[in-house]
C-alpha cells in the first residue's frame, strides 16, 4: 500500500509538472531543439521552473514507492497522472470537464485496473546482477539514438511523438536504476552504500537527459502526440525492465488478451484527454457573470 500511495502521488506531480512544462516549452522556438539554447530559454520562465520543483517532488515519491514495490507495478499506476491533473485543474480554473474528458478519465481508470489486474506484476530481486546492466544499457542507448535520429528528420506532432517514446525510455531506465540504487541502503552499510552506487550517478544522468528529451517533445507539438507516447511508454518499458533485470513476473497466454484490452482504453483515454484545454497548460475562458 505504501508503494501505490507514493506511486500515486508521484503521479500527480509528474503530470501537473508535464502541464506547466508544456506551457513554458510552447513559447520555445523550433531552431532551439537540441540545443542548450532551449534551456536557457526555459530557466527564465516561473511556470517552467514551477514545474521543475513538482519534478523534484515527484523524485523523492518515486524512490519511495520503488524502494517498497516492484518496479513492474508501480511504473504502470503513473498512466493515471494526466486524468489526475485534469481533475484537478478542472478545479482550479473552476471549469467543469466536458463529457469526453470524462470518459477519458473513465477509459484510462478501467485500463489500468483490466490491465495490471490481469497482468498481476510481482515477485522479483530488488537488485539487479551489475553484468546485466551492460546489454540492457547497449540495447537502451541504441534504440534512444534510433528515436532521437528519426525526430530529426520530421516536425510537427510526428517528432512530437518519437521524442516522446524517447523519454519515456530515458524515465524508464531511470526507475530501474533508482530501484536497483536505493536497494544497496538495505544490502550494504546505508547511505554509504547508496552514495558508493554508480546506478544512483547513472540515474542521475538518465534522469536529466530524460528531462531534456521530454522537452523537446513538448516544445515539438501537441500533448496529444507526445502524452500517450511518453505514458505507455513509460509503462510498457518498465515493466520490461521489470521482467529482465529484477525477475518479476506477469502473466502471458491468454491472459495477453485483456492486458492488450486494458492498454488499448489507456491509449485512447489518454488522446482523449490531451485535448483538452487544460493539458495544454492553458486555462479554459472564464465565464460571465449574469
Amino acid at each position: 500500500m505504501i508503494s501505490v500511495l507514493f506511486a500515486v502521488l508521484t503521479a500527480i506531480s509528474n503530470g501537473s509538472a508535464s502541464v506547466l512544462q508544456r506551457r513554458a516549452a510552447s513559447t520555445v522556438p523550433d531552431s532551439d531543439a537540441l540545443h542548450l539554447s532551449l534551456i536557457r530559454h526555459l530557466l527564465r520562465q516561473r511556470v517552467w521552473l514551477a514545474g521543475i520543483g513538482l519534478v523534484i517532488v515527484a523524485a523523492v515519491c518515486q524512490a519511495i514507492a520503488l524502494a517498497t514495490g516492484a518496479i513492474a507495478v508501480v511504473q504502470p499506476i503513473f498512466v493515471i497522472e494526466l486524468p489526475v491533473t485534469l481533475l484537478i485543474a478542472s478545479y482550479v480554473f473552476r471549469s467543469r470537464l466536458p463529457g469526453s474528458a470524462w470518459l477519458g478519465v473513465a477509459a484510462v481508470t478501467v485500463g489500468l485496473a483490466v490491465g495490471l489486474g490481469s497482468a498481476s506484476p510481482g515477485g522479483g530481486s530488488e537488485t539487479v546482477d551489475g553484468l546485466s546492466w551492460i546489454p540492457a544499457l547497449i540495447i537502451t542507448l541504441g534504440f534512444e539514438a534510433v528515436l532521437i535520429g528519426a525526430a530529426q528528420r520530421v516536425r510537427g506532432n510526428a517528432r512530437a511523438a518519437l521524442f516522446g517514446l524517447a523519454a519515456a525510455v530515458g524515465y524508464a531506465l531511470t526507475a530501474a536504476l533508482l530501484k536497483d540504487a536505493v536497494s544497496r541502503i538495505e544490502d550494504g552499510s546505508g547511505v554509504v552504500a547508496l552514495l558508493s552506487a554508480w546506478q544512483l550517478y547513472a540515474t542521475a544522468a538518465a534522469g536529466i537527459g530524460s528531462l531534456f528529451l521530454l522537452q523537446n517533445a513538448l516544445q515539438a507539438g501537441s500533448l496529444v502526440a507526445s502524452q500517450p507516447m511518453l505514458t505507455l511508454g513509460d509503462a510498457l518499458i518498465s515493466i520490461t525492465y521489470g521482467v529482465t533485470l529484477f525477475g518479476e513476473n506477469v502473466r502471458t497466454g491468454w491472459w495477453l488478451i485483456p492486458e492488450l484490452i486494458g492498454v488499448a482504453l489507456i491509449t485512447a483515454g489518454c488522446v482523449e484527454l490531451a485535448r483538452s484545454p487544460l493539458a495544454s497548460g492553458t486555462a479554459p475562458p472564464t465565464s460571465r457573470v449574469r
